[in-house]
C-alpha cells in the first residue's frame, strides 16, 4: 500500500471547497453547543451594531436639525447602552470560542497521533518524521487559529456584510445597487484567485515539513557528521531546504496579501459613488441628510467586513490547506489489521512458525522474496545467513508481521499470523534489532516497556524477578542498577549496554519466538558472552531465530538457512553455510 503523504497540487484544486469545509467543521461537533451560543451572541451584536447608524440618522433628521437636544441626549444614552451590551457580548463570545478551539485542537492532535500509532512500518519508511511532526504541531496550530479567531470573525463579517447590504437596499434601492456594484467585482476577483492562494499555502506547508525533516535528520546524525567532518554536506542540504521554504513562504505571503489592496480600492470607489449619487438624490428630494449619513455608515459597515474578509480569507485558505494535510493522514488505513480467517484455533503440534509460498516486495520496488517455504520448530535455534541485501531482515520483518506478504501466508502456531491482534502477537514474538531503541527515563522503565505483568512491582519486587530469572549479574553493568538514567535516544549508554537492556526486555516477556536481527554485530566479546548467557536461560518452549553475518554467533544453531537473491534455502552443515556466505552462491 502507498502511504506517501505528499499531496499533488492538482488533487488540492479538484476537491470541492464546500465538502472540505463541512469535513473540517465536523471536528468541532463536540463543541456545537458553545459555538451555537457564540453564534447567537454574534448575531445580536451584529443587529445592535447595525441599529446604530439608523438611530444616528434618525436623531440628525428629527432632533439635531430641529435643535431638540433632549432627544439627542436620550438617543445618545440609548446608543451607549447598546455599545456596552456589544462589548460584554464580544467578551463572552471570545471566551466561549477560545476555550472551544483549544479543546477542538487538543482532540484533533490526539486523533492525528493515534492514527500515526496505528499505521504500519511501511508508513514511516515512506514519510519523514519532520513532516509528521509538522502535521501534528504546525498544521493543527493553523486550525487552532482558524477556530479560535477566524471562524466567528469570518461569520460575523459575513452577516454584517449581508445585513448592511439589506439595510442599504431598504433605505434606497437604486443607491444600494450602486454601492454594491464594486463588491461584485471583488467577488469575481476572489473567486478567480482563491485556488491559486490555496496552492501557494499548501506548497509552503509542505516545505515547512521538509525543512523540519532535514533539521531532525541533521541532529539525529550529528555524531556521524562530526566524525566524517561533513558539516558542509548537511549545511548544503539544510540551505537547499531553507531556500525552498523561503521561496514558498514568499509566494504564500504575496498570495495572502493580494486581496487587501484590491478590497481597499473598490471600497474607496464605492464610498465615492455613494457620496456622488447621494448628493444628487438629496438635491432632488429623494434622500435626507440624516439618511445619507446613515447610508455612508452602512456602506462602511458593508465594506469594512470585506476588508476583514480579505485577511480572514487567507487564514481560511491556510486552514483548508492544513486540513488537507491532516485529513489525508487521518484517511489512511492500516493494511495490517486483524484479518478473519477460516480457522483461528492454534495447533499444538504445528511448527511455531511456517512460511508457505511467501512472495514479498516493498511498495514501488522489485520483488525481494519469491516463493519462500520453511518451518521453525518449537525450542530450536535457527540461523539465517547471507550477503547484505539478500533479504534476511525482510524475512525477519515478515515473521514479526511488520509487513504482510504479497502472496502466500505466514503461520504462527499453525494459524494465519494476520488473525492475531497486535497485543497477542507481540506477546508471542520478541524482536531485537541491531540498534535497539531506548526511551528517556531509567533502565527499569526501558526493561519493563510494554510488559504489563511487572508494571506494578517496586524495585525490590523487580530485583527478585531478576534473581529468579538469573539476570542479576547483568545489572552490575549499570552504575545505579535499575535506577540508572537513560537520556534521549539512549545517548548516555554504550551500544553494549543498550543491547543488554533490549535482551532483558525481550527475555522477561518470555516470547515463543525470539528474533535477533544482527543484535550482536557491533558489540564487544565480553558483552556478547553476557548476551549468550541470557539466551541459554531461554525456556525450552522458546524458538530462537538469529540473523547474522558473523558465523561464530551461529555455530550452535540447530539449522541454518541461506538467504540470497530472493530465496531462502537450507544451507546444510555449518561449513556449507560458511562456504556459501563467502562465495555468495545460491543453493540449487
Amino acid at each position: 500500500m502507498n502511504y506517501n503523504l505528499n499531496i499533488e497540487k492538482e488533487q488540492l484544486v479538484k476537491k470541492p471547497v464546500l465538502g472540505e469545509i463541512r469535513n473540517m467543521l465536523n471536528v468541532a461537533a463536540a463543541e456545537k453547543r458553545n459555538l451555537v451560543i457564540a453564534l447567537g451572541i454574534m448575531l445580536c451584536n451584529t443587529a445592535l451594531n447595525l441599529s446604530g447608524p439608523l438611530l444616528i440618522g434618525y436623531t440628525i433628521d428629527h432632533y439635531i436639525q430641529t435643535k431638540q437636544f433632549d432627544g439627542v441626549l436620550l438617543f445618545s444614552a440609548i446608543l451607549l447602552c447598546m455599545y456596552a451590551v456589544v462589548f460584554w457580548g464580544s467578551y463572552l463570545q471570545t471566551s466561549l470560542v477560545g476555550g472551544s478551539a483549544q479543546r477542538i485542537v487538543f482532540g484533533l492532535r490526539n486523533a492525528v497521533f493515534q492514527k500515526i500509532q496505528q499505521l504500519p512500518v511501511a508508513f514511516f519508511n515512506q514519510n519523514k518524521a519532520g513532516d509528521l511532526i509538522s502535521r501534528v504541531n504546525t498544521d493543527t496550530d493553523r486550525l487552532n487559529q482558524f477556530f479560535s479567531q477566524a471562524l466567528l470573525q469570518f461569520l460575523s463579517s459575513f452577516f454584517m456584510l449581508v445585513a448592511a447590504g439589506t439595510f442599504m437596499l431598504i433605505i434606497n434601492f437604486k443607491l444600494g445597487l450602486v454601492t454594491i456594484l464594486p463588491a461584485v467585482c471583488i467577488w469575481l476577483i476572489v473567486n478567480r484567485l482563491s485556488p491559486w492562494v490555496k496552492r501557494k499555502n499548501a506548497a509552503n506547508l509542505k516545505s515547512v515539513g521538509l525543512l523540519s525533516g532535514e533539521i531532525q535528520e541533521s541532529l539525529n546524525n550529528f555524531k556521524v557528521v562530526v566524525a566524517f567532518n561533513r558539516r558542509d554536506y548537511f549545511r548544503k542540504r539544510f540551505d537547499d531546504a531553507n531556500q525552498q521554504n523561503y521561496k514558498t513562504a514568499t509566494g504564500a505571503g504575496i498570495a495572502n496579501t493580494v486581496f487587501m489592496p484590491v478590497f481597499s480600492l473598490f471600497s474607496n470607489i464605492a464610498q465615492l459613488l455613494v457620496l456622488i449619487y447621494g448628493v444628487y438624490l438629496i438635491r432632488n428630494g429623494g434622500l435626507t441628510i440624516g439618511l445619507l449619513i446613515s447610508y455612508i455608515a452602512y456602506a462602511n459597515n458593508f465594506y469594512n467586513p470585506i476588508r476583514q474578509l480579505a485577511t480572514l480569507w487567507t487564514s481560511f485558505q491556510t486552514a483548508l490547506a492544513s486540513w488537507d494535510r491532516i485529513s489525508h493522514l487521518l484517511g489512511l488505513d492500516n493494511d495490517l489489521e486483524v484479518v478473519a480467517v477460516d480457522s483461528v484455533d492454534t495447533v499444538k503440534t504445528a511448527p511455531v512458525m511456517e512460511f508457505k509460498g511467501v512472495n514479498f516486495g516493498y511498495s514501488g520496488g522489485k520483488e525481494i522474496l519469491s516463493n519462500i517455504n520453511f518451518k521453525l520448530e518449537v525450542g530450536k535455534m535457527y540461523a539465517f545467513v547471507g550477503p547484505t541485501g539478500g533479504g534476511k531482515t525482510t524475512t525477519a520483518s515478515l515473521m514479526a508481521r511488520l509487513y504482510d506478504p504479497l502472496k502466500g501466508s505466514v503461520l504462527l502456531n499453525g494459524r494465519d499470523i494476520r488473525s492475531y491482534d497486535a497485543a497477542e502477537r507481540a506477546g508471542k514474538i520478541g524482536f531485537i534489532l541491531q540498534e535497539p531503541l531506548l526511551f528517556t527515563g531509567t533502565v527499569k522503565d526501558n526493561i519493563l516497556y510494554g510488559n504489563i505483568a511487572y508494571q506494578q512491582l517496586d524495585i525490590a519486587g523487580l530485583l527478585k524477578v531478576f534473581l529468579d530469572a538469573g539476570l542479576t549479574e547483568l545489572l552490575a553493568v549499570f552504575d545505579k542498577g535499575l535506577e540508572t538514567e537513560v537520556l534521549s535516544g539512549g545517548s548516555s549508554m554504550s551500544l553494549g549496554q543498550k543491547q543488554l537492556i533490549a535482551f532483558m526486555r525481550a527475555f522477561l516477556r518470555k516470547p515463543e519466538l525470539l528474533i535477533l536481527d544482527e543484535a550482536t554485530a557491533n558489540i564487544d566479546t565480553i558483552t556478547e558472552q553476557l548476551l549468550g548467557r541470557i539466551l541459554q536461560k531461554l525456556g525450552e518452549s522458546t524458538t530462537l531465530v538469529v540473523i547474522a553475518h558473523r558465523l561464530n554467533t551461529i555455530q550452535n544453531a540447530d539449522e541454518i538457512f541461506f538467504v540470497n537473491s530472493g530465496e531462502v534455502t537450507r544451507a546444510g552443515s555449518f561449513d556449507d553455510a560458511m562456504q556459501k556466505l563467502i562465495h555468495g552462491k545460491r543453493v540449487s
